[in-house]
């Protein structure tokens, strides 16, 4: 339930997305790379095969796999953070590899691997699925057998208000039950594969959250699909 008075502190409406941009075909040498920016969390994307996995004892017989590397710059943030891999980090790469598989047809490239590297250059909150929307542009650009895209956004609770593409003041925020923050990837016919809740929310709402991450993300989706038909064009 939200509000009809509430008012977020950016002015937003509580279904109303930060401003995106969105652009593939950014890294030269990659083969495929898309950069996705929401407010002031931008993420860039960049995918390297299929290509034969090493080591050699990983290798699948029946298919490629997908390995995923999110990484924040040490300047993403105010506060600078400490470079390299970190447990949030490596849970962040787990989560957009669960997201991103159910759309990628890798039985053709057996004992391959697909690299995803994504890099938040700018947190603002909402970076993993910042970094899913740019991976899924990216693998899209590299040629990757794909059934759909995917698209990613995140739902919050501020006190008892609902809202889409939380913002780092947003979530932070302490007042009444304290933040709720959902991050939600999903296929455009509305199939999720990947969902998290961190924070306290009725069976209800979290329904009402979900058909709100569902029309936010048809929303990223047309960006995605534009973005895309727009670098075919330049080529073409």
């Amino acid at each position: 339930m939200t509000t009809k008075t509430f008012k977020r502190p950016d002015g937003r409406k509580p279904e109303e997305l930060r401003p995106i941009k969105a652009k593939v075909g950014i890294i030269p040498n990659a083969d495929g790379s898309a950069m996705y920016q929401s407010g002031d969390t931008i993420a860039i994307a960049a995918v390297y095969g299929p290509r034969k996995m090493h080591p050699q004892h990983q290798q699948d017989p029946k298919k490629a796999q997908l390995r995923c590397t999110y990484n924040m710059l040490s300047f993403s943030v105010n506060d600078r953070i400490k470079p390299g891999t970190s447990r949030r980090s490596t849970e962040i790469s787990k989560i957009t590899e669960w997201a991103l598989e159910p759309v990628l047809i890798l039985d053709k490239f057996p004992n391959m691997v697909v690299d995803v590297f994504i890099q938040i250059t700018q947190a603002d909150a909402g970076t993993r699925c910042a970094g899913i929307n740019a991976a899924s542009m990216a693998l899209a650009h590299a040629g990757i057998p794909m059934k759909n895209l995917i698209t990613s956004v995140s739902v919050g609770k501020l006190d008892k208000n609902l809202v889409v593409d939380l913002t780092k003041e947003e979530e932070d925020f302490e007042e009444g039950e304290g933040p709720t923050d959902i991050p939600v990837s999903m296929t455009p016919e509305g199939e999720i594969t990947h969902l998290q809740l961190d924070g306290k929310i009725s069976p209800t709402q979290l329904k009402e959250a979900i058909d709100m991450a569902k029309k936010a993300c048809n929303q990223i989706y047309e960006i995605q699909k534009e973005a895309l038909t727009k670098s075919i064009e330049e080529k073409g």
